[in-house]
């Protein structure tokens, strides 16, 4: 929420240029301004040692300072901060530098009258408050895992759990953060010159980002409820061989050209209570697999054969496959191969996949050979045996 008056720090060692600020300011109809105005850099510290501030107004040639040189000793005082620095018209680059290293704006002191200064100090303090909200969001998740981390490896005793989840939030958390950060921050202040287009994409970045954390969250908290025995089956009425179907024609819908998906079962399907929701995972993380790393495409099979006690379901791509050593570890949470390196993932799939068979009592095997492709058997026991 903006202050019913915004307090204005002004380092500047023209009174000229102080002067006609401050009649600007005052011309503001829509806002009230209250201006500090100091020569120097190191009076413009002591002004913040010793009151509030709501925003700084920073001319980049000072007397005692010099550029980008001011900047560091104002962040450290006040982090919080906004800054908007003020430069001459052959200072400008210097002034975009400036705002890659932490200022909010800058003004060409030549172009700006009321409105331009105006605009320029609200949205500065609100993008600086939107970052802010959104640092303090990520600690505070960050805290949040960590104590659940603390609280699993106290449950498994395994205490490295603590730094997997660290890990993984100071990199897949961070980068969507900052995709919304940049991309509200365009459409906050640019989107006057943006075209309508430009726009769209900003907004369909921002919502994929948001998307994807949201995936993150799901795919952590379904670790976390099966690592401390929460994960259960729910089951319902329903036959197996359709659903299959159903959910191969879900992906066909989406795989590219260069994928072949074939569904095959053998065998007998009456309804039968299953759980869709643990069912689901398993085999969309596999089929997901199967296409993600089989990148330039060919044959996936996926075949569901009814036994008198069982179902096994198997699932074969043709694509990189998997190296000796890391299939031993593959079920664990973040482990990845080394030949998976340019391939997205987060290393949660086969977990997700491993907690929910043995929620059903069930059991999973693979067979890989790198460049040869990798097959997933998946075998679990008929509901009517699980009672």
């Amino acid at each position: 929420m903006m202050p019913a008056s915004t307090e204005i720090l002004l380092i500047e060692d023209s009174l000229a240029e102080a002067r006609l600020l401050q009649e600007f300011l005052q011309a503001a109809k829509s806002k009230q301004f209250r201006l500090t105005h100091v020569k120097r850099l190191q009076a413009g510290l002591e002004q913040l040692r010793s009151r509030s501030f709501d925003i700084i107004l920073l001319d980049l040639t000072l007397p005692d300072s010099q550029g980008l040189a001011s900047l560091a000793p104002l962040n450290k005082i006040a982090p919080s901060l906004p800054i908007v620095v003020l430069t001459n018209t052959n200072d400008e680059e210097l002034a975009i530098e400036a705002v890659r290293q932490g200022a909010q704006d800058y003004l060409v002191k030549r172009q700006v009258n009321t409105e331009v200064l105006v605009r320029s100090l609200l949205y500065a303090i609100e993008r600086k408050q939107a970052a802010e909200s959104l640092r303090s969001a990520n600690e505070a998740l960050q805290v949040q895992f960590q104590e659940r981390s603390v609280e699993l490896a106290k449950a498994q005793e395994a205490n490295q759990v603590t730094s997997e989840f660290v890990s993984m939030l100071s990199h897949d958390f961070r980068n969507p953060l900052t995709t919304i950060l940049l991309s509200t921050g365009l459409l906050e202040y640019n989107g006057h010159r943006l075209t309508n287009e430009t726009k769209l994409t900003h907004f369909q970045l921002i919502r994929s980002a948001i998307a994807n954390m949201n995936n993150l969250l799901e795919e952590v908290i379904l670790i976390g409820k099966a690592d401390v025995g929460k994960l259960q089956c729910n089951p319902t009425e329903f036959s197996l061989e359709p659903f299959c179907r159903q959910l191969v024609s879900e992906f066909q819908l989406t795989i590219s050209d260069r994928h072949q998906l074939i569904f095959s079962s053998f065998g007998e399907f009456p309804k039968q209570s299953w759980d869709e929701s643990l069912l689901r995972h398993i085999l969309t993380n596999l089929l997901s697999n199967a296409i993600k790393y089989s990148p330039a495409g060919g044959l996936i099979k996926f075949e569901v054969t009814a036994q008198a006690t069982a179902v096994t379901f198997k699932i074969q791509d043709s694509g990189i496959g998997i190296p000796q050593e890391y299939q031993k570890q593959l079920f664990q949470p973040f482990t990845r191969a080394e030949n998976t390196d340019t391939i997205p993932g987060t290393g949660l799939g086969l977990a997700i996949v491993k907690r929910c068979i043995e929620a059903y009592k069930g059991q999973i095997s693979v067979n890989s050979e790198i460049g040869l492709g990798t097959t997933f058997t998946v075998v679990l026991p008929l509901p009517e045996t699980l009672t």
